[in-house]
């Protein structure tokens, strides 16, 4: 047996370390690393969920790159994050400068915006159904008072995707609520030297804030990137499941639940499963090789070319 009196500090600290996140590492392997092995090996298998899955191979991988499905869902997916995610982090960006000023009743207001991202993702799609109905919907009746004739949004292939843009923005108090705490950590001694030296308000932003604010950005860059490729709840509420009009929303998740549940093919989801864990993995790790050209640590030395 281990006798614990003669480990050191270090080893004590290790093991009470290991000892209280045991609990999640049972739920890791039982709950995550488990499905996500089973997952793989249905990946390369025929498998229908009712029959014992059966070896195919790379079968399902080729299957995926000859199907136009396959690749209409990625595009879908590749349009939406090209619109949302910028929209996001730049909303949220802009909205956590103004809620940083010193105005009144500003908690009131950092509540009011933050407040709409905690609602339940069903909720808040029925609602914009709702404002985006183009007979009866408020936006529409909004844009006739000035003269301008709504269009169809989710009915519209055209605008369906981004009608669903305009629906993420609803949550963009997440990202704001993050870069609000980076905006006060940084240091009133920096605003103080570079008015010292006579820098504007523009200049202070963008020698200052910015430098400053880059972790946050690359922070909210990561997860939003991660969240824009699992789209689903609300283009599965807005459009019944079927991805319309004209598989216009018919976005990269939502065509792998198709396969898995509606037709039962889990071999095949099981492979698109993989191949977007791939691709949002390929897109992060570039993310991350990137930071170090752009994003900017306190305290951080950097060599001069």
């Amino acid at each position: 047996m281990f006798n614990i009196k003669h480990w050191s500090l270090a080893q004590r600290e290790a093991a009470a370390g290991y000892f209280f996140i045991t609990p999640w590492l049972i739920g890791f392997t039982l709950l995550t690393l488990g499905p996500m092995i089973t997952s793989l090996y249905f990946s390369f298998t025929d498998y229908n969920i009712i029959d014992p899955p059966v070896w195919v191979g790379l079968q399902n991988y080729t299957r995926l790159f000859n199907d136009d499905l396959f690749w209409q869902s990625l595009r879908v997916t590749l349009y939406f994050a090209v619109l949302a995610l910028p929209s996001s982090l730049v909303l949220g960006f802009v909205l956590a400068i103004l809620l940083n000023q010193d105005v009144p009743a500003v908690k009131i207001w950092r509540t009011i915006f933050f407040l709409p991202s905690v609602l339940s993702g069903v909720a808040v799609t029925l609602l914009w159904l709702m404002l985006f109905n183009p007979e009866l919907g408020v936006v529409n009746k909004l844009l006739e008072e000035i003269g301008i004739k709504g269009p169809g949004w989710l009915s519209d292939p055209n605008w369906a995707v981004p009608s669903l843009v305009i629906m993420s923005l609803w949550g963009v108090g997440q990202n704001m609520i993050v870069y609000l705490a980076g905006l006060q950590g940084v240091p009133p001694d920096l605003y103080d030297a570079a008015r010292v030296d006579g820098a504007g308000t523009l200049q202070k932003f963008r020698y200052v804030t910015l430098p400053m604010m880059t972790p946050v950005l690359f922070y909210n860059l990561v997860l939003g990137l991660i969240g824009t490729f699992s789209y689903f709840t609300q283009v599965y509420v807005a459009t019944g499941g079927a991805g319309g009009p004209a598989r216009s929303t018919l976005f990269y998740n939502l065509y792998l639940y198709q396969n898995a549940f509606r037709y039962n093919d889990m071999g095949y989801a099981s492979a698109m499963a993989w191949v977007l864990f791939v691709v949002v993995l390929s897109l992060t790790a570039l993310v991350f090789r990137s930071s170090s050209l752009w994003v900017y640590y306190e305290g951080e030395l950097r060599g001069r070319g």
